[in-house]
């Protein structure tokens, strides 16, 4: 004789375990799929919590200020007459070294993830390669340019206050202003795109340092009148030209003046920005 089967109690779901339609488990947790806001706010965690970003911003941010106040004493002391000359100029020195430090940290904004192997978790998170590189770009540019053009201001007032010089017009402050801090940040993105490229931190450093002092070093040692051409090509566009004429004081009489050196480096981080899209999506990470 057979006993009858004592009926057991549902059993109750776990709370916060949800049935999935076919049965299995599903994440009460909604699912969907990452934006480029997303990736954008990603992208600003890790440039904010890793020290490359503090050290080379905050050694620029000094050298801005250092030079840009020492070159406005030193002047001062020396009793010149710069009542027809813009102060403004004076800013050039701390800005030119100051973008060895944005050229650093735009390579080690993508080059130290493939050094860290993070790059495949970045990745694995945000499988769009194009996604990844544009978060990192305008989060990589937006922070340069705020503070670029922020001490860019600064220096310039201050040396103003401290020199009785032309203060120059409106077009000439937002060169000296705005237009400094677009064009070192584009230079950033040029380095990012190289970094990118290159994927090896101290070799695109490198890369970048000499594209911005090698061709105006190789120009000065160019005697002979055959190379006449090439070494003024190399002096009008050499990047601290371009950055002087953005300053209204260029080291070649011709060549890119006004904003034209903000369009030529503008150009070229773009053909850099597109190699380093193509690296990412066709190479293996």
């Amino acid at each position: 004789m057979t006993t009858p089967a004592t009926p057991q109690a549902p059993q109750q779901q776990p709370q916060g375990v949800w049935p999935a339609p076919g049965g299995g488990y599903a994440s009460p947790i909604p699912v969907r799929a990452p934006t480029l806001g997303d990736a954008i706010t990603s992208e600003w965690t890790k440039i904010r919590s890793v020290r490359s970003t503090m050290w080379t911003l905050g050694v620029m941010i000094v050298l801005m200020l250092a030079i840009g106040l020492l070159s406005a004493f030193a002047v001062a002391a020396t009793d010149a007459n710069l009542s027809n000359e813009p102060v403004l100029s004076l800013g050039f020195f701390g800005v030119l070294l100051g973008s060895i430090c944005v050229i650093t940290l735009g390579v080690l904004t993508i080059s130290s993830e493939y050094g860290t192997g993070m790059i495949r978790t970045t990745l694995t998170a945000c499988p769009s390669r194009g996604r990844v590189l544009t978060a990192k770009a305008t989060v990589f540019f937006l922070l340069t340019f705020v503070i670029t053009a922020v001490m860019a201001t600064v220096v310039a007032g201050l040396q103003t206050a401290i020199l009785d010089g032309a203060a120059g017009s409106g077009t000439d402050w937002l060169r000296a202003t705005v237009g400094v801090g677009l064009y070192i940040a584009t230079l950033g993105l040029l380095s990012l795109g190289l970094g990118a490229i290159i994927r090896h931190s101290a070799g695109a450093i490198t890369i970048m340092i000499a594209l911005v002092l090698l061709p105006l070093v190789l120009a000065m040692f160019m005697f002979s009148e055959s190379l006449a051409g090439l070494q003024r090509a190399l002096f009008e566009y050499s990047i601290p030209n371009q950055l002087g004429a953005l300053y209204g004081s260029a080291i070649s009489n011709s060549g890119p003046s006004g904003w034209e050196p903000l369009w030529i480096i503008m150009g070229a981080a773009a053909v850099a920005l597109a190699g380093a899209f193509v690296s990412l999506d066709r190479r293996d990470v």
